[in-house]
């Protein structure tokens, strides 16, 4: 059965970086979305960032508004890992952050789409 590993988070303050990354254990098809969602005790697990058809000629990448331009998400095939790199860091981007996969394109609306979650990885940033 398929598992994913999160790594990678820390305590930064506002401002600063950090880089996610999200390995499986066994190879992800190009035809599976690979996406990172968030969660804070206060709030829904919402989508952040997603990609898809990486054995395409145009990989598809989906951000949520509030990272656009300051996320990248990207996929290492001969790693199996997933990535993520936070730039500019907001005190409302803290959440544990999880790795996830499932058929067909991402929907970052909808959580239901994964079917594989990984056990998530903490992101803490101070003002």
């Amino acid at each position: 059965q398929l598992k994913l590993v999160e790594s990678g988070g820390g305590s930064v303050q506002a401002g600063g970086s950090l880089k996610l990354s999200c390995e499986a254990d066994v190879w992800i098809p190009s035809t599976y979305c690979m996406a990172w969602f968030r969660q804070d005790p206060e709030k829904e697990r919402a989508g952040v960032a997603g990609i898809y058809g990486i054995y395409t000629g145009s990989p598809a990448s989906y951000y949520a508004d509030s990272v656009k331009g300051r996320f990248t998400v990207s996929r290492d095939n001969t790693k199996n890992t997933l990535y993520l790199q936070m730039n500019s860091l907001e005190p409302e981007d803290t959440a544990m952050y999880y790795c996830a996969t499932g058929n067909g394109p991402c929907d970052l609306t909808d959580m239901k789409t994964m079917r594989t979650w990984g056990q998530g990885t903490q992101v803490n940033v101070s003002a």
